[in-house]
């Protein structure tokens, strides 16, 4: 049970900073034009952009929680959240997630997406190492 709790605060709080400081440097960069905490009301619903995103978030950090510890020494830690965040949550959301919400396959493949949504969710998983550790540490003492 902690590992779920831990991996979806992780996860929520990861989006709420990693996420939108990964689609905040892009914007600053002038490769996107990302609304930033979106409060836009999401259906069916209605629930604001941002919550939804930091939701999906902890769900995938529960996921993460699990999955990253297992994964081979050579990619422990930080490396192995980043790969995880990296290639895993942007395939499902290329090729899961856009379909089902009627977009073309992994956005139509436009730049500078296929390079900007990558890193975005590299940094949300760096973000999950970052927390995740302290977490999991404090809720086992507890």
């Amino acid at each position: 049970m902690r590992t779920i709790i831990a991996g979806f605060i992780a996860g929520f709080v990861s989006v709420l900073i990693f996420h939108q400081l990964g689609f905040l440097i892009s914007n600053e960069l002038g490769l996107t034009k990302a609304q930033l905490y979106s409060l836009r009301p999401l259906s069916p619903l209605g629930v604001p952009a941002i919550l939804s995103s930091a939701f999906w978030g902890g769900l995938w950090g529960i996921v993460g929680a699990y999955l990253v510890p297992r994964l081979p020494a050579a990619v422990d830690g930080p490396v192995g959240w980043i790969l995880f965040a990296g290639i895993l949550v942007t395939l499902v959301n290329w090729f899961v997630v856009l379909p089902i919400k009627g977009a073309p396959i992994g956005g139509g493949f436009r730049m500078p997406g296929v390079v900007v949504v990558p890193l975005v969710y590299a940094l949300w998983g760096f973000g999950m190492w970052l927390i995740i550790g302290p977490m999991l540490r404090v809720l086992r003492r507890g």
